[in-house]
């Protein structure tokens, strides 16, 4: 089985990418969705006892958790030590039912696969880009994004050009989803062999 990782920085199209290969039957584990699992079950006391103030009604209320995270480095790392090896624990369970299942290529969609060490966790590499005024427009269309959340959020992102560097495949958002998807089905032949029907 060939586990593939997708990475991409912030408004490159890598959810939307993401969807393209679950759509293609490849299964695909959502780092970030984990993480809203967990915001809702396992991650919250811990979470409670760190940041008392984000957990709200017995779950993590993410508005307030960026609030007290997101220009604090110190911060920011005591969470990723709660949260991380949470995320670890349900993607090594995923690996693990599709294995015993067969699949001959997954993917894990992990966003900061660079920047948390998840690059020795997969065979192979898929980087999602775009161009940096597509990625801004995108980016400042999101509810509650200013200019100033942007430019944090991209100081804790490996630059594009590096993550594009250390792919092993490069997939151009910013040409249109229907290259996106051709790119996609492109990948999945090359790994398995058999180009998805």
């Amino acid at each position: 089985m060939i586990i593939l990782g997708l990475t991409g920085s912030i408004g490159m199209g890598k959810s939307t990418t993401a969807k393209m290969f679950a759509d293609f039957g490849v299964p695909v584990h959502d780092a970030d969705v984990t993480v809203h699992e967990l915001y809702r079950g396992e991650a919250v006391p811990p979470i409670a006892e760190a940041f008392p103030e984000a957990v709200k009604d017995g779950v993590v209320d993410r508005t307030r958790l960026a609030q007290s995270v997101l220009r604090d480095g110190e911060a920011i790392r005591k969470l990723e030590a709660i949260v991380h090896p949470l995320v670890r624990k349900a993607e090594a369970e995923f690996v693990r039912l599709h294995e015993q299942r067969g699949a001959a290529l997954i993917v894990l969609d992990i966003p900061l696969l660079f920047e948390a060490g998840g690059a020795d966790r997969v065979d192979r590499i898929v980087v999602v880009t775009a161009s940096p005024q597509v990625q801004r427009e995108r980016v400042l269309k999101r509810p509650g994004m200013t200019e100033q959340k942007f430019e944090a959020i991209l100081t804790r992102q490996l630059p594009d050009a590096e993550k594009r560097a250390r792919a092993d495949f490069v997939i151009d958002t910013g040409l249109g989803m229907e290259h996106a998807r051709e790119a996609v089905a492109g990948i999945i032949g090359e790994l398995t062999g058999k180009p998805p029907g």
